[in-house]
This record gives C-alpha cells, sequence and structure tokens, in this order.
C-alpha cells in the first residue's frame, strides 16, 4: 500500500459465495484481492507474496483461521489481520484478538460494517508505517555515521560512543554548553539496541526539586496538593530506551542520591 498503488488483501474463506461477496466489496473499496477458498491456500499465499490485509473465515476444514493468523503474524507483522466468524462464535474472535487479530466480522457480513473495519485497518496500518518512517528518519539523523567532523579528537569520541552504544551502562558526558552532549546521548541511543524505544531527555537545572523528583519517579493521585491523577515517571516513560539528564550537575546531592538507588 503506498500513495500510488492500491492496498492489497487476502481473503481466506471456503464459502464460495460468500467468499464471493466479499471480494466484490473489498474490490468497490479499491483493494486488490487475492481469494483463496481455504486456509491452506492462504498459508502458501503469504509464503509467495506480501498484503496490507488478511481477512479470513475462523472454522473452515484442514487449516483454520487461527493457524491463518498465527502464520500471518510471523510472515506479515505489518499485515492487519481480520477474522470473520458466524453468530454465537463472538468468544473464538476475542480468542482470535487476544493472539493479533485486528478485529473481527460476524456472519451475515454487512458491506458497511465491513468497509468500517477494513478503513480502519488500513488506517492503522498507515499510521504504523509513518510512524516506523520518523523512526528511520530520527535514526538516521543521529547515526554515529551521519555525523560531521574534522577533528580527531571527535573521531575518538564516536568510536567510542560506538563501543558503548552496544552496552546497558550509564555514561557521563560532560563539556561546555553548546558543545552537543544532547547529539552525543542521541548518537548512543542510536547505535544500540534502545533506537526502537524513547529518548527522553529533560534538563534537571529547569525544574525546582519538588517537580524534577515527581517528573523522575512520577506520582499517585493524592500524594501531594495538586496531584489529581496517577503519573508516570520519566525513568518509566523511557524504559527499554534512554533518559537522559541533562545538566544533572545542577540536581541537589540529595535528589543524586536518589537516583542512585
Amino acid at each position: 500500500m503506498s500513495e500510488t498503488s492500491p492496498a492489497t488483501a487476502l481473503l481466506a474463506e471456503d464459502d464460495g459465495a460468500l467468499r464471493t461477496v466479499i471480494a466484490f466489496e473489498l474490490k468497490r473499496l479499491g483493494l486488490t484481492v487475492t481469494a483463496v477458498p481455504g486456509g491452506k491456500e492462504a498459508l502458501a499465499a503469504m509464503s509467495a507474496a506480501a498484503f496490507d490485509l488478511v481477512i479470513t473465515d475462523l472454522k473452515m476444514p484442514s487449516v483454520d483461521g487461527f493457524q491463518v493468523l498465527e502464520d500471518a503474524r510471523k510472515r506479515l507483522p505489518e499485515a492487519q489481520v481480520i477474522v470473520v466468524t458466524g453468530h454465537g462464535s463472538v468468544d473464538s474472535a476475542v480468542r482470535a484478538m487476544k493472539s493479533g487479530a485486528f478485529d473481527y466480522i460476524q456472519k451475515p457480513v454487512d458491506p458497511e460494517t465491513l468497509g468500517l473495519v477494513v478503513n480502519k485497518a488500513l488506517e492503522r496500518l498507515r499510521l504504523l508505517r509513518e510512524v516506523e518512517h520518523l523512526r528511520a528518519q530520527v535514526r538516521g539523523r543521529f547515526d554515529p555515521g551521519n555525523i560531521v567532523l574534522v577533528s580527531n579528537a571527535m573521531r575518538r569520541i564516536l568510536e567510542l560512543v560506538q563501543k558503548v552504544g552496544v552496552t546497558d551502562a550509564a555514561v557521563l558526558i560532560q563539556g561546555e554548553s553548546g558543545t552537543g552532549k544532547e547529539l552525543v546521548a542521541r548518537a548512543i541511543h542510536a547505535a544500540g539496541s534502545r533506537r526502537n524505544h524513547p529518548f527522553v531527555a529533560v534538563n534537571c537545572g529547569a525544574l525546582p526539586e519538588g517537580l524534577l523528583e515527581s517528573e523522575l519517579f512520577g506520582h499517585a493521585r493524592g500524594s501531594f496538593t495538586g496531584a489529581v491523577a496517577n503519573k508516570r515517571g520519566l525513568f518509566e516513560e523511557a524504559r527499554d530506551g534512554t533518559l537522559f539528564l541533562d545538566e544533572i550537575g545542577e540536581m541537589t546531592p540529595a535528589l543524586q542520591v536518589k537516583l542512585l538507588r
């Protein structure tokens, strides 16, 4: 699916008449449709081509919709899977959604409902791809290999960035204001496994101690005046990623002790 090509859909349905109806509606929505009569054929189709949507009946002979869903999650992790279920099989549909399906549609299939679910699935896919595109741009911007430098000292720093980026070590970055401490921090973030997780920056010198502690560690509703709701701390926000504590030297000794704990 792109701005110039239509979205693609794989439809697996053993009822020939229903398969024809759903395929017609999908084509009317502008999708390119590959329709197959069962789960076995769906597995073969996914091994041969990529699809934006996979729409599968849950109850089919030989290979059922759960197997199609499982295979789609492995082969086509971006694809949005919609399951079709008969009346009274909602429990199975919920189970499918817990296993990674985007949504379900009950039989008899209502064209309007089908259109709504398909459009929501395509919009989710578009957003996922847009987020990944933006992440790739950020990774490229702060990739150590894309940082322009002329001095041997900076080359040595970038060599350290590459070494540290693949570890889980806490890193102290020192330098005068404006020398690129945050740029180095982002380069370290981009150089390792944390690159696909959040990079959270906080200026420790810009917040008073009480507010900074709340920002870092979060707070529970009612823990102090004005705490009207539970709030996640920045440590939790940056989980599996990087928390950049800018101007950490401005933090009070008491709060630094809490950080060490």
